[in-house]
């Protein structure tokens, strides 16, 4: 079991930790639903240093991402972020990340700690044209810094304007005393914040300014727990449940980073999906009645007969509502079509949204 550079400080703070990905990771400090709303009213800090970091560097490194992403990274000016997935060669996904080009050359993909060894194999079997990688998975950590009150709790930190940084933009500069920190308007909690990328060694000094500086702003660390019911309200995929080596991009609701104007692994399915249109679909829905969907919970129609399951469910905080994703039927998936969720013996009705559940 790893541990991140803060885990001490975690468990100083009390923190609840559990395993995840192969990290002993703080799940919970205070409590969800109080997490979750500092994040949503707030701001809250997460450690996700767990998170893989891969540096392609080199004339070719374009053409690498082209290959290996769904999405279109020639778009991609230096300062510029972008969210995609590597289709696999069977139609599924081998994960979801990020993309950052930080020079002409140079990006940096951010990927799952779940996969970051299969990526790293994935990516080094399509690269046939002598892009230098790097693997900097275990020198870099990772913060988010999440909640309307973001800019205000953390711009005495630094000279960058933070106002002035676009969603899906980063600037690299001096951060509560660390040079070249990688400032990024990203995030996977819909309440606005950044993502803060600096060594190891700098983290426990960044993680404290971070806290003095916030501490008129109500700043609360945040475990792993309300990140997955902040990004779940948001109706972001989670690799693992959502999205998986057998789920499509049209299926997962993906075909939005999924550019057809480019070469990549397994166009052509895809495309065909895009075209044709897929049997099942990933859906947001609403349960009507008590109770809670969870993972591999059955979906069921009147009749009770199969037409999918269950990948993601909680009760959110936000709506004070029981929530969830799943794959249905196509014929399934429209909105306001009605459902059920199978609970043991029981069947709950739901109905299928609009996502996002939260709307902010």
């Amino acid at each position: 079991m790893k541990n991140t550079a803060l885990t001490h400080i975690h468990e100083k703070l009390g923190a609840k930790m559990v395993p995840f990905a192969g990290f002993n990771m703080p799940v919970q400090y205070e409590g969800v639903k109080k997490e979750h709303q500092t994040v949503r009213n707030a701001v809250g800090v997460f450690d996700v240093s767990h998170m893989g970091e891969f540096l392609l560097e080199g004339k070719n490194a374009l053409a690498l991402i082209q290959k290996i992403s769904s999405n279109d990274a020639s778009k991609l000016a230096v300062g510029d972020a972008q969210y995609a997935c590597m289709p696999n060669e069977i139609g599924g996904i081998v994960d979801d990340l990020l993309i950052y080009r930080l020079k002409e050359e140079l990006y940096m993909l951010v990927v799952n700690a779940s996969n970051i060894e299969k990526d790293w194999d994935w990516i080094e079997k399509q690269n046939n044209l002598n892009v230098s990688m790097r693997n900097l998975s275990d020198v870099y950590s990772l913060l988010a810094i999440q909640g309307p009150k973001a800019v205000d709790a953390l711009q005495s930190l630094t000279t960058v304007d933070l106002l002035s940084i676009p969603f899906y933009k980063f600037e690299v500069g001096n951060f509560a005393g660390c040079e070249n920190v990688i400032i990024s308007a990203t995030g996977y909690t819909g309440s606005g914040g950044f993502e803060i990328y600096c060594t190891n060694d700098e983290v426990a000094q960044i993680w404290e300014s971070v806290f003095e500086a916030g501490s008129d702003y109500g700043i609360q660390p945040i475990g792993l727990a309300a990140r997955d019911t902040l990004r779940l309200e948001m109706g972001y995929c989670l690799y693992g449940n959502d999205i998986n080596d057998t789920s499509s991009p049209i299926e997962a609701g993906l075909g939005w980073v999924t550019k057809f104007n480019k070469e990549f692994t397994n166009k052509e399915k895809i495309e065909t999906q895009k075209r044709e249109g897929v049997k099942k679909k990933l859906v947001g829905f609403e349960i009507l009645e008590k109770g809670i969907a969870r993972k591999d919970y059955p979906i069921v129609n009147v009749h009770g007969d199969g037409v999918g399951i269950v990948t993601s469910g909680t009760m959110s905080p936000s709506l004070n509502k029981a929530i969830g994703l799943g794959y249905v039927r196509s014929e399934f998936s429209k909105f306001n079509d009605e459902i059920y969720i199978q609970v043991r013996k029981k069947q709950i009705k739901a109905k299928i949204v609009k996502l996002p559940f939260y709307k902010g």
